[in-house]
């Protein structure tokens, strides 16, 4: 009987060979781009409608609504991981904003001899915190996200046009808003570790009772109830720290 000896040479290169197989098979099960920071900007609408609280008896009387359009600018700074084709991640992103809006108070229009009420929202930033699931093919990234937001708020009151005083501003009032956010969003990897997308986001923002006061004295002028939700579409640009090589998912 003969009995073929096995080159050692011939067994470690086999040796080698499964081993780059499993740490392919592992790369490519378990991928990880430890982190991603990027800019964004672009615009949103925040649809905000106010009511009246009478004093004592605290009925509600509708004001009207208006929406408080305008630009965004900011930042994100995240991590992601890659199993197979799906993605997840973690981001956290503050952006400034100027979304402003106003309209002509429904129960107090004023008149040639009384001072009407114009209401005016604004929004001067807004930052969330967010957690990613996404799906991967080629150098395409399709996801959505969910999570918290907080939002900087501002609410005037001006004498409404035509109106004695008119432009005077009567009384004001910031807030910082806690809420939820919901997303969604596409990205293209177009170099390595670089990405470029778009993504929709909304903003939850309920309804809150806000005292508004004469400027300069302190003085309760008149309080409202508060609604607000925000619709945003940004351009996102991304670079990934340590991800892979190519210009893919």
């Amino acid at each position: 009987m003969f009995h073929r000896l096995q080159s050692p040479l011939g067994s470690l290169t086999s040796q080698g060979s499964q081993s780059e197989s499993r740490s392919e098979t592992s790369q490519s099960n378990g991928r990880k781009a430890p982190l991603t920071i990027g800019i964004n900007g672009g615009g949103g609408s925040a649809h905000s409608c106010w009511d009246f609280v009478t004093p004592v008896t605290g009925t509600l009387v509708g004001e009207g609504c208006h929406n408080a359009t305008g630009g965004t600018i900011g930042g994100q700074v995240g991590y992601r991981w890659q199993s197979a084709s799906w993605v997840f991640g973690l981001e956290g992103q503050g952006n400034w904003a100027d979304f402003s809006g106003d309209n002509i108070s429904l129960l107090f229009p004023g008149s040639a001899l009384v001072t009407g009420d114009r209401n005016r929202s604004r929004i001067d930033s807004f930052g969330l915190i967010t957690g990613q699931v996404g799906y991967a093919w080629n150098s395409v990234l399709l996801y959505v996200k969910g999570g918290a937001a907080v939002v900087g708020d501002k609410f005037d009151i001006y004498a409404a046009p035509g109106t004695p005083g008119a432009g005077t501003l009567l009384a004001s009032g910031r807030d910082t808003r806690w809420g939820a956010t919901v997303g969604a969003g596409l990205e293209f990897g177009f170099a390595p570790n670089w990405s470029v997308g778009v993504e929709y986001d909304h903003i939850f923002l309920g309804h809150q009772t806000r005292d508004l006061t004469v400027p300069g004295t302190g003085l309760l002028f008149q309080t409202n109830r508060i609604s607000q939700d925000v619709d945003m579409g940004l351009v996102r640009l991304n670079y990934r720290f340590g991800g892979p090589l190519v210009a893919r998912y």
